[in-house]
Order: structure tokens, then sequence, then C-alpha cells
């Protein structure tokens, strides 16, 4: 599965996704903080364990930082 993650294209070995496992694989250690969208919406984090990933999806997975 090919994926546009952040700008950039991403190849994964295989063929479906929820958006829980893309960020198991891309922040296995870290993942207080984040948000993502796809296609421009926002999907909760209640959704993230039953959300599914298409191939055409455009993902963008967001970090927040400290700082002032």
């Amino acid at each position: 599965m090919e994926l546009k993650i952040n700008n950039q294209t991403k190849q994964f070995a295989t063929d479906s996704l929820t958006v829980q496992a893309l960020l198991d694989l891309e922040i296995p250690i870290k993942q207080n903080g984040i948000a993502v969208a796809i296609n421009n919406t926002v999907i909760p984090k209640s959704n993230w364990n039953s959300h599914p990933i298409q191939e055409t999806d455009d993902i963008l997975i967001i970090s927040a930082t400290q700082g002032g």
C-alpha cells in the first residue's frame, strides 16, 4: 500500500490499515499530543482503531510541541 503522509509518499507491506495501526508503525513510542487528519478531516482519537485508511487518502499527522 502506498500512502501520502505529511506530503511524503511511503510504502507499507499491507493492503489495509487503520489510523491506529499506521501510528503504531510510524510513531511507535510516544503517541500523546498527536492529531490525525485524513483528506482535510480530523479523525477523533476515539475512532483511530476503527477508521480505515485508503490508498488514495491524504494523511496529515501533527505532533504538539511546547514553546512560547
